[in-house]
């Protein structure tokens, strides 16, 4: 048991070993030096946690679930691991906090509660694990004691997740009432053949309400636009990268092995209750109302915000068809848009440090005043759009293909119809920040963008793996594939 729980083990040892460093040793340097110098020690506890994972025994599963290891669970705790070390290496050129250590120490912790979540199929370890990392983000918001708007974003995250974390609760406990288990598999077995009683009705409710604040699609979305606006520019870039990519997976498997048998249909004139009928709902509200609200945003945060709702709704579909297939294209999906978007906040911190500001205005012949920049973000916008052929089209591509794929799903082509409909309108908004930044002149008397060496190697490295993953998704979808088949699910 401790050996697959290594990696974790080594995650927080060196979350503990960088607060003693920056505690003991780096105080009376300079704030970047100690970011800098943070974020390559906690990248080289997260490499380090990375190889350990491909040494891990391919196969195991503890206690009935509560400690699962297969070749996916790796597969995406080395994604979660990714994302990590390229959010560390984004902030390292930060100075909204002297509070370095502890930083990065959440950013790890978060990190930690991640990999765990991924790594069980037990109700019990699932919450705790949610809650550590909710915990770790929530803090991670209110880091920027100098902003007001970052503590205003905290409490209402705090407040909001406090429901969620509820309601959540509350349906798990009524899954174990129901199974007299906490192993998702047990729990199936248990509810297999019944009928949807009033108590499974609101456990299924209860529980998409909980996972569905985590993914933020409505209309349990309410804290995203004011955390991604308030929070510093490495915190929301973690939230809106990482954190989804963990939540989708758990969401899924939650779904799937712990309500098998009571999904319901939500077919065209089929609709039959079950949870996939409700997470139908709350696709076509995520994807319609992320959309349209999104178009009337004039700062680009709370724009990525509204869009990230509307992909919320998107990768939904694939929990309605919940097939390999889907699930691989759920997390092909899930780990490009997660690439774009750290991406767009590395961008995004660039233009802030200058104007101080993230409205669509600050973005104003950008082109002219940062070329390369402007250029990254070019891919990572058009790629969130879904333009071949970037990885964000044939994420999409690959998503809607797999939902239509399934055994007798043809009657789900109405949710697919509506998101490719939906994917027209989200066009328009990611091209109003591209005119600005092409089209529309800079304000006048402003120099050319400084942008620091390390971010703009990140910036690039992950345009480069968009476009790399656009035109051959192969190299990263079959080893997806393989994984699930091997894994069983």
């Amino acid at each position: 048991m401790l050996q697959l729980a290594l990696p974790e083990l080594i995650v927080t040892v060196a979350a503990l070993i960088v607060l003693a460093i920056d505690l003991l040793f780096l105080r009376q340097y300079q704030t970047r030096v100690r970011f800098t110098i943070a974020a390559g020690l906690a990248s080289i506890g997260c490499a380090a946690a990375i190889l350990q994972l491909l040494l891990t025994p391919a196969q195991a599963n503890v206690l009935d679930g509560m400690l699962v290891a297969n070749p996916l669970t790796h597969l995406v705790q080395i994604a979660l691991l990714v994302l990590t070390i390229f959010t560390l290496l984004l902030s390292a050129d930060s100075t909204f906090t002297e509070h370095v250590g502890e930083f990065v120490l959440l950013i790890l912790a978060a990190t930690v509660g991640m990999m765990f979540l991924v790594g069980s199929q037990d109700i019990v370890i699932i919450f705790i694990s949610l809650e550590l990392l909710s915990l770790s983000l929530y803090i991670l918001t209110a880091f920027d004691k100098r902003s007001a708007r970052s503590s205003e974003a905290a409490l209402k995250y705090f407040l909001f997740g406090g429901m969620s974390a509820a309601f959540l609760l509350f349906g798990f406990s009524l899954l174990y009432g129901l199974s007299n288990s906490t192993s998702l598999t047990y729990i199936a077995s248990a509810i297999h053949g019944q009928s949807l009683t009033p108590l499974l009705v609101i456990a299924i409710v209860t529980t998409v309400i909980g996972l569905g604040f985590k993914v933020a699609a409505a209309p349990f979305h309410f804290w995203a636009p004011d955390v991604y606006q308030g929070a510093p520019v490495p915190s929301a870039a973690f939230i809106a990268s990482g954190s989804k990519v963990a939540s989708f997976f758990i969401f899924f498997q939650v779904m799937v092995i712990g309500f098998a048998g009571a999904e319901g249909s939500a077919t065209w004139r089929h609709f039959t209750p079950g949870w996939v009928s409700v997470l139908a709902v709350v696709a076509v509200l995520s994807m319609v109302l992320g959309n349209l609200v999104a178009i009337v945003q004039s700062h680009v945060r709370r724009l990525l915000a509204y869009s990230a709702i509307a992909h919320a709704g998107y990768i939904l579909l694939a929990l309605l068809s919940h097939t390999q297939q889907s699930l691989g294209a759920l997390i092909y999906y899930v780990v490009t848009y997660a690439l774009a978007t750290l991406g767009t906040f590395g961008v995004i911190a660039v233009v802030e440090k200058q104007t101080h500001s993230d409205r669509l205005s600050d973005f104003d012949g950008l082109s002219r005043r940062a070329p390369v920049l402007s250029f990254c973000m070019f891919i990572f916008l058009l790629s969130l759009a879904g333009i071949p052929p970037l990885a964000g089209f044939f994420g999409k591509f690959y998503l809607f293909v797999s939902v239509l794929a399934a055994p007798g799903s043809t009657g789900l082509l109405w949710p697919v119809v509506l998101a490719i409909a939906m994917s027209a309108v989200s066009l328009y908004y990611y091209l109003q920040v591209l005119k600005r930044m092409y089209v529309a002149s800079p304000p006048a008397g402003t120099e050319k963008m400084q942008a620091p060496i390390l971010s703009q190697f990140v910036i690039v490295l992950l345009a480069a793996a968009i476009v790399l993953l656009g035109c051959t998704p192969h190299l990263l979808l079959r080893w997806m594939m393989e994984a699930i088949q091997a894994s069983g699910l």
